[in-house]
């Protein structure tokens, strides 16, 4: 029993920590944009059909190279290397020589006297999401990265573009100033989702109904708990008031039949009883 807790609580403590890192991750990137009476939500890390890990690449990192310099970068976490780990005289702010890119979520590497030299340029929990545009919501957001260290104005812009067809790039990287990049790719998760509209919602009606529907529930599962439990009612019986809920049909019935003949009057054959008298 004693090895059987362990692997037990093990195992609890292993879904745990996944649990936490896969929330941790969802709300790094998720972002939602008010515009008048709509609501537009961006989930990046949320699966799709064919993008079970939302914008993250499955390879565990993008790569783009351009002017002279590569770009190695993971959206909305760290960065993975099963194959072509980047290679960097100068790495510590990112794991070092032997671990580069481990560390970080966006890395830049230049070529400086025959040897890359690379520079931290974000990581995962200095990631910012926003609109691409805010006159067009749907058009994509703007993923930022910046890093904290010796560096701190390096960063990384990722310009998701709203694709519902498929992903594209990135394919080209922009120097924006002394260690500031940006670059575009095009992706499904980059496309807004309308969750809530205003006037079209519930309203008070409706949250009434819900509520009253949501008590009626909470009433028979307790009273049927309660008579199962502690009075050992059992089957169908346990429900409390029974025999009321299954008149109910009846009662309603009765109820609409007699608003109908209040409506609509006397009817044909009652009329028809009272034959007139001949003189």
């Amino acid at each position: 029993m004693g090895n059987e807790s362990r692997r037990l609580l093990l195992l609890l403590i292993f879904l745990l920590t996944v649990q936490l890192r896969v929330i941790s991750v969802i709300g790094i990137c998720e972002h939602s944009f008010n515009d008048g009476n709509k609501l537009y939500n961006f989930s990046l890390a949320s699966p799709l059909p064919k993008f079970p890990h939302g914008i993250l690449s499955e390879d565990g990192f993008y790569k783009v190279a351009g002017n002279e310099t590569v770009l190695w970068f993971q959206l909305c976490g760290g960065m993975l290397f099963n194959h072509d780990p980047p290679r960097c005289a100068q790495c510590s702010e990112c794991g070092g020589p032997s671990r580069c890119g481990t560390e970080c979520s966006a890395l830049a590497a230049r070529n400086a006297g025959g040897y890359h030299v690379c520079s931290t340029l974000g990581h995962a929990s200095s990631t910012n999401v926003s609109i691409l545009d805010k006159q067009n919501p749907f058009k994509g957001v703007i993923v930022r990265m910046s890093s904290s260290g010796k560096d701190p104005s390096c960063s990384l812009s990722v310009s998701i573009i709203c694709d519902s067809n498929g992903a594209q790039g990135p394919d080209s990287v922009e120097k924006l100033g002394t260690c500031d990049y940006a670059t575009t790719l095009r992706h499904p998760s980059g496309c807004a989702t309308i969750i809530s509209i205003g006037g079209k919602g519930f309203g008070w009606f409706g949250t009434l109904l819900i509520i009253i529907i949501c008590l009626f529930g909470a009433y028979l599962l307790a009273g049927t708990v309660y008579r199962y439990f502690f009075l050992g009612v059992h089957g169908i019986e346990a429900v409390p008031n029974l025999d009321l809920w299954a008149s109910l049909p009846h009662r309603t019935q009765i109820f609409f039949s007699s608003l109908v003949r209040q409506f609509s009057g006397p009817s044909t054959s009652h009329r028809n009883s009272y034959l007139p008298v001949n003189s």
